[in-house]
């Protein structure tokens, strides 16, 4: 799994860091909220432990940042602000547990382990406008439509909705896509073609997914970026 630590002090950061690939955990730390929010835009994460005393800002701020693009990386508070008022706030700007400092590593692994875990026989599924994506049944509709996908464009389009309105670069997707199976990163650009002719086929017109010149690519509504055409292809 990926952990994303944001944490301004790089001691405990380190120590978090080291009992987390112990584990066999893959973790990259950032020290900022902007530093942050450029991982996540590229990389992505599975986890996220934030706290929130950051020096560009409060970790609420990347907390909601993430959340208003629909982003669900489940989400773990780990912080020394104890009082009441904060606890609410993160767990209501869609921190998935709040834990406080001091902490026991024990504790921590056993909530990320339950955040984890899915109810029998709850389905996981993602969405964005209109677009739902089953990821038990790996079935994807728009409305009422239904988007015949194989498995790794039903892969790459769950990557976008997850990170909806955030731009995905190549090698994000590289990274991140199953292990097992070779992906280069020009094969990218047809899965990507593929998957613009099936959204045309079931009439997909409210959304897109976008390349943004340079960078890579974005699955965005069509009218929030229409002052954006010439960045956007």
């Amino acid at each position: 799994m990926q952990i994303h630590i944001v944490e301004d002090d790089p001691v405990l950061a380190r120590g978090l860091q080291v009992n987390l690939e112990l584990e066999g955990h893959q973790v990259v730390v950032s020290h900022n909220i902007k530093s942050a929010i450029e991982v996540m835009n590229t990389r992505g994460a599975d986890f996220v432990i934030l706290d929130l005393g950051l020096p560009d800002g409060s970790g609420f701020d990347f907390l909601k940042n993430i959340r208003e693009v629909n982003n669900q990386t489940p989400v773990i508070i780990l912080t020394a602000q104890t009082d009441e008022d904060s606890v609410i706030k993160g767990l209501q700007l869609g921190a998935n547990d709040y834990m406080k400092k001091p902490y026991s590593f024990r504790e921590l692994l056993a909530r990320m382990h339950v955040i984890l875990r899915k109810p029998i026989g709850a389905q996981n599924t993602v969405s964005f406008d209109q677009l739902s994506l089953n990821k038990d049944a790996r079935m994807a509709k728009f409305g009422e439509y239904t988007i015949e996908l194989n498995r790794r464009e039903f892969d790459i389009l769950a990557y976008f909705v997850q990170r909806a309105e955030m731009i995905v670069t190549r090698e994000a997707l590289v990274l991140n896509l199953d292990k097992d199976s070779e992906i280069f990163d020009r094969t990218i650009d047809s899965h990507i073609s593929h998957l613009r002719k099936k959204f045309r086929k079931v009439g997909v017109n409210s959304i897109r997914i976008a390349s943004v010149y340079g960078l890579g690519y974005r699955l965005e509504k069509v009218s929030d970026r229409s002052g954006e055409r010439n960045s956007v292809t």
